[in-house]
């Protein structure tokens, strides 16, 4: 009787690893993390830009949030708890009842609307260094929700449906009714340390 020789042939299990492997990749789904939606504003042309720096923004259009280092918000100079953060950021960008401390609107031409006023609001948001990611995110959600909430509501009053469920075209009107500007400058050292 012949003693089995010491070797095997190895090929096919690198045939089967091969194969696992293929269907671990294929079967497997990857976390994949999400971030914040906002469309950036076009690269503008150096016409655009010399208007830009001719024109100044003023103040009354404006709602300045700060958030420092302790997580504390200074709404438009004033303390603010972000509980109402909402209703303040909804009031500032409609400005229903065309206060003088509110931003400005300027009569235009919407699709779906015709003549109607639009708001020339803007939120500038700044955070401190030491602003924690958590509360950052929470000032972001509010006042994302504080322009979704007036979207919503415009297309319901207009359109009986809500925004969600508009056709792109409709969409844009009610975004040129109230645009989502929110301008976020560069983090620094914003006091209340």
């Amino acid at each position: 009787m012949a003693r089995p020789s010491g070797e095997f042939n190895a090929a096919p299990m690198a045939d089967i690893a091969f194969l696992l492997l293929i269907f671990f990749l294929v079967a497997t789904t990857f976390d994949v993390d999400t971030g914040i939606m906002r469309k950036l504003p076009p690269i503008p042309d150096e016409q655009q830009q010399r208007q830009q720096q001719d024109k100044q923004i003023k103040e009354r259009n404006v709602f300045e949030v700060l958030i420092n280092s302790n997580d504390q918000l200074l709404v438009e100079g004033e303390p603010m708890d972000i509980s109402n953060l909402r209703e303040n950021a909804k009031e500032f960008i409609a400005n229903p009842r065309n206060k003088e401390d509110l931003p400005e609107m300027k009569v235009k031409e919407v699709p779906f609307f015709g003549q109607t006023e639009t708001t020339k609001g803007i939120i500038s948001l700044q955070n401190d260094r030491g602003t924690s990611y958590e509360m950052y995110i929470k000032v972001q959600n509010e006042l994302t929700a504080a322009y979704n909430e007036l979207h919503d509501d415009l297309a319901m009053q207009k359109f009986g449906k809500h925004y969600k469920k508009l056709n792109e075209e409709r969409k844009d009107a009610i975004d040129e009714i109230y645009p989502m500007i929110i301008s976020e400058a560069e983090p620094k050292n914003v006091g209340g340390n």
